[in-house]
């Protein structure tokens, strides 16, 4: 296995697994902290509707 991030060989069991160490992991908990990373593909009408219900309930 790769690290994401930085692309070194990952050994399993790494504690840091799939990272390669801690530093790789924060980083990518950065990226999705800065909206680096999206998810592409919008919910179906229904589950946005039925989030939607239930924020307002």
């Amino acid at each position: 296995m790769r690290c994401p991030i930085c692309k070194k060989d990952v050994v399993e069991p790494a504690p840091f697994a799939p990272f390669c160490s801690d530093r790789c992991r924060l980083i990518d908990l950065g990226n999705w902290a800065s909206g680096a990373y999206v998810v592409s593909t919008p919910l179906p009408s229904s589950e946005s509707e039925k989030i939607e219900d239930d924020l307002d309930a």
